[in-house]
């Protein structure tokens, strides 16, 4: 662990400061000692303000388990509840009309519609390939997945017939997406001479290496078609056709949150300094494949020349967010004068804005915003007081660093239940800098049991799926955004497709979510970027947007998922558990021992699934309920535990630098795992990050 050094009123972990004095100001002739003084001054006014709204939290929380407990027995009444919302200021007044103000939005947010990637920070070869999936071949997509209705490519080399089953499909895309005046893709033979007639001619956009490389758009987004008779693929090709390039990830968030474990200042420094390689064009990262040693870097953009001669130019890497973490954890890189940690969410709001300045004062070697904006998410905000709160920080971050006011742009994970109560009022808090709202199944979950705890017994997860309440989370998610002028403007998300090696399934279902006005939606890999984004050329989802209908009624939303009336079997209850252990274990070891904090996690049916920190939530909290209510015994916890440690240390078997749980039950990655059940109805809105955070500390202590 490094030395802290004092800056004004802080102590600055000293490997930290040095980071920011030399690496982000310095490039910015910003001076060190009036930056180190302003962001004194900044914590003395926001931490305060911060550790208020955190107890709010918890008085609301208070209030509302007291009103569960005093009706424990009896049927619940919907009205009764909503007035005491409504009461206690957990519900406020709808805000009067009006519509989002941002402005200086790039395309990729405002008025395109595609693809999102959300990424790691701390693992750079994974931020490389994020940021570099702007562009995927749909060739190597549809080849290397199960897309298709088609065999599986077979073992030993290229699978012609496999190929032509690829080539077949992409044809009949380029059929619907940019059709010919006459005839099929499949049946062009000779465009170097005869050109290429379309259909709508302004689809063509312009090609570059001497038309081996023509550019088409269709509802915003570019298609690539690569031509080259020597190709291997575009020698057997009637037109030479040896690649389809599509336009796929438009947007990435680069993540500090929930896929991450980020518990100290070694950890923030990595997270800071890959955020910085991004801004300045200059990431790499070099490992081994295949016995050669590669080394990955930044896409450059691509020109293209247009018809009349002139040049066009657009993006060889996608638009790049960064995901801060929320009001709740507190990180050790910096005390404050009181000896306290600094509250994390600031910390991350200042540095990654400073880091991000110079991206928009055109520092680095390529650009991310080309309006001259910075683009943070806010995660597990509560409420429109907490939207407020971010509000003002960011107005004060921007006069820190002198940037002109709304610089900096706001996401909203509209994933907490005050916040989707209330979501309007959330909007309102920030409509001149807003340009993302999200939903997210699994957190939004987590906080409805928490929020409802003493209320009585949940549902099964499954069974959540399909409860009122969430139909109406996610229907309000888009109508309500829709009403105050996000379209156009802004994004409107839906969650992740956890299954990476799933696509077929995905492939029919997540057009889904463009049905129902996501202008993004959140895939698990830039291979499924490419799928994902043939849904956008299928549908324009800002004309959807235009059809939708009236936003549900709040009533809906408050429904409870409460298991009246319902009396499981044993076995049922020891399945329910199984599979909440199970897929909280598999998690849980990586965190805390490898310090993993997304992966693809066999579930209990060894289906590899995308976890991140939110699984914990949900799973967590439902034991933590089912306990609290009896429907099962801590006996019966513990027998689940024990056995899904034995299925997940089998799981990892591979894995040389997994350590067993099963049989080791005082090792740190089990006892966490126990914590995070047994403290589940204690734990702040249910969140998972003070146990796995102190936990992490200890394993890393435990190997310093």
């Amino acid at each position: 662990m490094s030395d802290f050094v004092t800056r004004g009123d802080l102590q600055i972990d000293a490997d930290l400061a040095g980071f920011i004095d030399r690496e982000v100001l310095a490039p910015l002739d910003q001076d060190s000692g009036e930056f180190w003084r302003g962001f004194a001054k900044l914590l003395s006014a926001f931490a305060p303000r911060n550790h208020a709204l955190l107890a709010r939290r918890d008085e609301l929380q208070r209030q509302i388990d007291v009103w569960h407990n005093a009706r424990r027995g009896q049927q619940h009444d919907g009205a009764a509840y909503r007035a005491f919302l409504e009461e206690i200021g957990y519900l406020v007044p709808e805000p009067a009309a009006f519509m989002i103000g941002t402005e200086n939005v790039d395309a990729e947010i405002a008025t395109m519609a595609g693809p999102q990637l959300v990424v790691p920070i701390l693992n750079a070869r994974f931020l490389l390939n994020a940021a570099n999936a702007r562009w995927g071949s749909l060739y190597d997509a549809l080849y290397g997945t199960d897309a298709l209705d088609a065999p599986p490519a077979r073992p030993g080399g290229y699978d012609k017939d496999r190929g032509a089953a690829v080539v077949a499909a992409a044809k009949v895309f380029l059929d619907e997406a940019i059709p010919l005046a006459s005839g099929s893709w499949a049946d062009l033979t000779d465009p170097e001479t005869n050109g290429i007639a379309l259909s709508d001619p302004s689809q063509y956009v312009g090609e570059r290496e001497g038309g081996a490389r023509r550019l088409f758009r269709n509802n915003g987004l570019h298609i690539e078609i690569y031509f080259d008779r020597n190709h291997p693929i575009g020698q057997t090709d009637t037109a030479g056709i040896a690649d389809i390039i599509l336009e796929s990830a438009l947007t990435t968030i680069c993540d500090l949150e929930d896929s991450v474990a980020a518990v100290d200042a070694e950890d923030k420094l990595l997270a800071y300094r890959n955020w910085l390689g991004l801004m300045r064009g200059d990431l790499e990262e070099s490992f081994d494949k295949g016995g050669k040693t590669v080394t990955r870097k930044l896409e450059a953009d691509k020109t293209f020349t247009a018809h009349d001669g002139s040049a066009h130019t657009l993006p060889g890497r996608s638009l790049l967010f960064v995901r801060n973490v929320g009001h709740l954890m507190t990180n050790p890189a910096i005390r404050l004068p009181d000896g306290g940690e600094v509250p994390e969410g600031i910390m991350d709001a200042v540095i990654t804005s400073a880091i991000a300045a110079q991206d928009v004062r055109a520092l680095g070697r390529y650009s991310n915003s080309r309006t001259g904006s910075i683009y943070i998410v806010k995660p597990k905000m509560h409420g429109p007081e907490e939207c407020a709160f971010t509000n003002d920080l960011f107005d004060a971050v921007e006069d820190l660093l002198g940037l002109p006011r709304h610089t900096i742009k706001v996401g909203v994970m509209d994933e907490e239940r005050r916040t989707s109560a209330n979501l309007g009022a959330c909007i309102h808090a920030v409509k001149e800098r807003i340009v993302f709202i999200n939903t997210g199944f699994l957190d939004r979950t987590g906080d409805e049991m928490h929020t409802s705890m003493q209320a009585g017994p949940m549902l099964r997860k499954g069974a959540m799926k399909t409860s009122a309440w969430l139909t109406a989370y996610e229907a309000r998610n888009v109508g309500i955004g829709l009403r105050h002028g996000l379209s156009g403007k802004a994004q409107i998300g839906k969650g992740m497709w956890a299954a990476p090696d799933m696509m077929h399934d995905m492939m029919e279902q997540k057009i889904g979510h463009l049905k129902a006005g996501a202008n993004t939606a959140w895939v698990p890999s830039p291979t499924a970027a490419t799928l994902h984004a043939l849904h956008y050329h299928r549908l324009d989802v800002f004309e959807v947007q235009k059809g939708l209908g009236d936003v549900p009624g709040l009533d809906a939303l408050l429904t409870i998922p409460l298991a009246d009336g319902i009396n499981w079997s044993e076995a049922e209850v020891r399945e329910e558990l199984d599979n909440n252990a199970q897929g909280l274990l598999g998690y849980v070891v990586r965190w805390i021992d490898q310090g993993v904090g997304c992966s693809k996690v066999p579930d209990i049916h060894d289906v590899g699934l995308m976890e991140d920190r939110a699984t914990l939530r949900i799973s967590s909290q439902h034991m933590a309920n089912w306990l609290l209510h009896g429907v099962c015994s801590k006996d019966q916890v513990m027998d689940s535990l024990r056995r899904m440690a034995a299925k997940v240390d089998t799981q990892n078997a591979g894995d040389a630098a997994y350590e067993p749980m099963a049989g080791n039950w005082d090792g740190i990655a089990f006892r966490a795992a126990c914590d995070l059940v047994f403290k589940g109805v204690e734990q702040p809105s249910g969140y998972t990050e003070p146990l796995l955070h102190k936990w992490r500390q200890v394993a890393k202590s435990s190997v310093a």
